[in-house]
């Protein structure tokens, strides 16, 4: 079975993680000091010699909640004092929740959920209000295919959009993904879909984040699209994947389900909106690869993959580079060109389209370009510095 969802540790019954249990993990586990097994699993694995760092910035934390609270107050030094005081009620060590990362032997002491949501999502008021924020947390986002979906699922969870997600990519980061993955060299041949959970989840504690191990494949394509133990599946999907069949088969679930669907290209700004949710009768990719089924794209060689993925992005909308380079991909080239830039673009555009679905903006479906080259164009010949010598 290729699907790997963990619920994590139980604390109750939380046992301190082998150095090899610890390198396959994904999932923190939050400890709260004030039940007794909770307790007592911070104090064995305290004793363990796995903690590498121990991060208590608690109070600061409070400080935050204080100000977010009272933003016209002008708190002095010792009214602040007081402030977290009467917070913590004298024990800032029992305050909150402390969150175990076994991958990095960190232990982090961070404010309770609601506090921990109200700061760290304070400075997108008003752009996001908090009443906005709290409903895009209670959706579900699906991300497949996670050297490019990684950022955009980073920059979600970053913005908040979405409080649960899965993950779905087989490979592993290799050297080469390091020109566009946040990775270091130190996680080379670490699962991708493991390397983009951890890093959410040290952004976010409180996420709930299942990640598929293997893909998404002919057997597991019904559990990644499957409701949850909430009822709920998937409330919009992040298709970023370059096999043909898991590309339309993913798009054929998600239209059946009534699931909006984004890609970026990550050339030229490149970004679809398929809203199945709105249109449930409409044609994969706007059309551009006609009728084509799952099934009739399972098993093409090299050449015809990269005839079908020009097809279903558009190949008059590629670069001039982007359209060179696929045709040498196998002869001068290894893999089509990605940069990093135009990743990071795909991943703010991505991510602005999936808040604004979400919170039910009337987006609709489309193909757009937000081309850098077009926008901030270079001039043919710039003038010289003065004093300069020609």
């Amino acid at each position: 079975m290729t699907h790997l969802v963990e619920s994590g540790p139980e604390p109750d019954h939380f046992v301190v993680p082998s150095p090899g249990e610890a390198n396959e993990s994904f999932r923190p586990v939050l400890l709260d000091p004030t039940e007794p097994p909770d307790s007592a699993a911070l104090a064995a694995l305290r004793r363990s010699g796995r903690l590498r760092e121990v991060h208590d910035r608690i109070e600061e934390q409070v400080a935050e909640v204080v100000r977010s609270r009272a933003p016209r107050e002008d708190f002095a030094p010792r009214a602040m004092e007081r402030a977290i005081a009467e917070v913590v009620d004298g024990r800032p060590d029992t305050y909150g929740r402390w969150v175990w990362y076994p991958w990095s032997g960190r232990l982090v002491h961070v404010l309770p959920e609601a506090e921990f949501r109200l700061v760290r999502t304070d400075r997108n008021r008003d752009k996001i209000t908090r009443e906005q924020q709290k409903g895009l947390l209670r959706r579900r986002v699906g991300v497949i295919g996670l050297s490019v979906g990684s950022n955009a699922a980073l920059t979600c969870a970053m913005e908040g959009v979405g409080g649960a997600f899965r993950l779905a990519d087989f490979d592993r980061i290799s050297l080469s993904n390091l020109n566009r993955l946040r990775a270091g060299v130190h996680e080379l041949g670490l699962e991708k879909s493991v390397l983009c959970a951890r890093r959410m989840y040290e952004l976010d504690p409180y996420l709930d984040i299942e990640i598929h191990r293997g893909g998404v494949t002919e057997e597991t394509v019904e559990d990644f699209f499957a409701d949850g133990e909430d009822g709920r599946g998937l409330d919009l999907l992040i298709e970023e994947c370059d096999t043909p069949w898991v590309k339309v088969a993913a798009r054929e679930h998600a239209r059946l389900r009534r699931i909006p669907v984004l890609m970026d290209t990550n050339d030229r700004g490149l970004l679809d909106i398929e809203r199945f949710d709105l249109e449930p009768d409409r044609p994969l990719f706007h059309g551009r690869a006609g009728t084509t089924t799952a099934a009739d794209v399972r098993g093409l060689d090299r050449d015809q993959t990269i005839r079908f993925l020009l097809d279903a992005v558009g190949a008059r909308r590629l670069s001039p580079a982007m359209t060179d380079a696929l045709s040498r991909v196998g002869h001068t080239l290894s893999s089509w060109p990605q940069l990093a830039s135009g990743v990071m673009l795909g991943a703010a555009l991505v991510t602005d389209a999936a808040r604004r679905i979400l919170l039910g903006e009337p987006l609709p479906s489309g193909s757009h370009c937000v081309d850098l080259d077009e926008l901030v164009p270079a001039r043919a010949a710039l003038p010289s510095p003065l004093g300069a010598t020609p």
